[in-house]
């Protein structure tokens, strides 16, 4: 299972579950060694297929960082917090979490949309 590491040590994803909202994104920074990230590419991979699955989910997208230090940046689209929250405790996902290599840190995080005048929309 990677090491979690929240973005916000004040507000954990485990406290971001119970806050109901509509259409979130969930952030997940993670590090690793350089040495597992072929690892770290197979179990993100195995997750993905999984989460693709589960009732609200929308889309997601990995990225990894410039530069020799291997960092990625996930992020996914779902329906709600209600139906990220039911995937993320599937025991079918936990079960695989144990296949991240021992360096990975995950740094989860829910998000939702915010107007800003003339530039976004909610």
């Amino acid at each position: 299972m990677p090491q979690m590491r929240p973005l916000d040590p004040a507000f954990p994803i485990d406290r971001q579950l119970a806050v109901e909202a509509a259409a979130v994104v969930l952030v997940n920074l993670f590090t690793l060694d350089a040495a597992d990230e072929d690892a770290f590419l197979k179990a993100w991979q195995d997750d993905a297929v999984i989460m693709k699955r589960q009732p609200g989910f929308i889309s997601t997208q990995l990225h990894r960082a410039l530069g020799d230090s291997p960092a990625y940046l996930n992020y996914a689209v779902w329906e709600s917090t209600a139906a990220f929250r039911a995937a993320f405790v599937n025991p079918e996902f936990r079960a695989k979490l144990g296949a991240y290599p021992a360096s990975a840190v995950a740094s989860p995080h829910l998000f939702e949309k915010v107007a800003v005048p003339g530039v976004c929309v909610a």
